[in-house]
Order: C-alpha cells, then structure tokens, then sequence
C-alpha cells in the first residue's frame, strides 16, 4: 500500500544486480557500477536515492520526514566496491536525508570479526564516527546457552548534549522466541532467576 501512495521506493539488490551483469541496460541503472571495469562510482545509486526521494504529486498526504533503509551495506563490498567510495555514497545520502529533508537513515552493515578484513573494519568505524545511535547484535563471548541467545550493545551519542551526558552505552541481553524477542538486563535472564 506504501508504495502505491509512492511512500516506499524497494531496489531489489540482488534481483537487479543479476539482471545488470546478464542483460543489457537501455536506460541508466542504479547498479550499473557492477558492468564498468572501474567499479568506484556509486553515483548512479545515489542519483537512484535521491529521485526516490522526491516529494510525489499524486494528492495523498505525503510523509514529510523520509527514512532511507538500507539492507546490508556491506554486500557492496563484496560487490568489488571500495570502502572509501562506499562511505562516499552514505555521506552524501545522508546530506540529502538527514540535512535537506530532516529525515533519518538505517544502515545494517555485517561485521564477520575477520581481523583480515580491512575493508569491512573501514566501513564499520567511518559508519561508526558518522552514526548517532549504534545497535551491535553479537553472540556471548562465552559461547552458547540455552536461556540467553546473545547481547544487545547500544551506544547513543547526543552530540547537542554537554560533554558528561553526550554518550550513553547499554547492554542488553536476548532470547530470540517463537515470534518474538525478549530483553533483559545482563544476568537478569529469567532462567537464572
């Protein structure tokens, strides 16, 4: 229904990406950086983003604060594209989201804990310096248990705050059920109660 009323724009990565490599473009596309040999320019996506995001004429009461969702910012990496040029794109999508349309943004980026890794370890601190609110989903470091699933990490910066109260860190954690997730306070799990 989001969509009819033109208030959610959906690109199929991986459906799009397939259909780029494997057939041949008439128009521009917004993955076309997959078909180049210098696979450095996101600026077709980008470009993609902002038209999303331009305010539809179409008589329905638009949404007036935009939310730019995106799924797994990482798999650009392993699409061949460089984490300097990725950080790129979230910089200036940002710009456009967060500054001219007072919207917000929502990034999931995979953090394989592979210390080789060292584009996947840029693009995590570059998103980390840049983000307001960080949620770390990870496993206990003791390894598993039955009762308690893993930790929420979260770290809120409020960089309008003095400096004592600007950053806040709690931690959480959960026990993924049926159809639902229940948190606790670290030790408060209620099998240990």
């Amino acid at each position: 229904m989001a969509r009819e009323r033109g208030q959610l724009v959906f690109l199929e990565g991986l459906k799009s990406a397939v259909d780029v490599v494997f057939q041949a473009q008439k128009e521009p596309h917004p993955l076309q950086f997959l078909r180049e040999a210098n696979a450095g320019n996101l600026k077709p996506l980008f470009e993609f983003v902002r038209e999303a995001l331009k305010p539809v004429d179409s008589g329905e009461a638009r949404w007036t604060y935009p939310v730019l969702l995106v799924d797994d910012l990482s798999v650009l990496l392993s699409l061949g594209m460089g984490a300097v040029a990725v950080l790129d794109f979230i910089h200036y999508c940002r710009a456009t989201v967060c500054w001219e349309l007072k919207g917000n943004m929502v990034v999931l980026v995979h953090d394989s804990g592979d210390a080789e890794d060292e584009e996947n370890d840029i693009l995590l601190n570059g998103l980390s310096h840049q983000s307001h609110l960080i949620l770390r989903a990870e496993g206990l470091a003791t390894g598993f248990c039955r009762d308690v699933h893993g930790q929420l990490r979260i770290l809120w910066r409020r960089p309008s705050q003095p400096a004592v109260h600007r950053d806040q860190s709690f931690t959480y954690q959960y026990k993924i059920q049926d159809k639902s997730v229940s948190f606790f306070a670290k030790g408060m799990s209620p099998a240990v109660l």
